[in-house]
């Protein structure tokens, strides 16, 4: 099994900006791709943006040019870092992985979930 931990939400204005960790533990061998989701009252989840084990990536068009998705493997983690950020990036942010790749083109359920961390964005 793997285990996730994130770390890093918090309380902000918006402009600001916020930096999300997320630890992987167990047999993390067999991660491949690592991913940031979110879910907001009232919304579906949403992908947030994606890594492969090759440093592909992939963005939800919400969050371009302001997010991005850092992994560094020598400390078996994965970082969102959220620039400018808006009310409506209020959301739970929950850590993903998985030990395929091609998880990260759509339609596909990650293996292994964080317990989330919550970021709030006031006006």
């Amino acid at each position: 099994q793997v285990q996730l931990v994130e770390s890093g939400g918090g309380l902000v204005q918006a402009g600001e900006s916020l930096r999300l960790s997320c630890v992987a533990s167990g047999k993390i061998h067999i991660i491949n791709a690592m991913a940031w989701f979110r879910l907001a009252p009232g919304k579906e989840r949403e992908l947030v943006a994606a890594v492969t084990s090759l440093n592909n990536t992939k963005y939800a068009d919400s969050v371009k040019g302001r997010f991005t998705i850092l992994r560094d493997n020598t400390k078996n983690s994965v970082y969102l870092l959220m620039n400018n950020l808006k009310p409506e990036d209020t959301a739970v942010y929950y850590c993903a992985a998985d030990p395929y790749d091609e998880v990260i083109v759509g339609g596909y359920e990650y293996d292994y979930w964080g317990q989330g961390t919550r970021v709030t964005v006031s006006s």
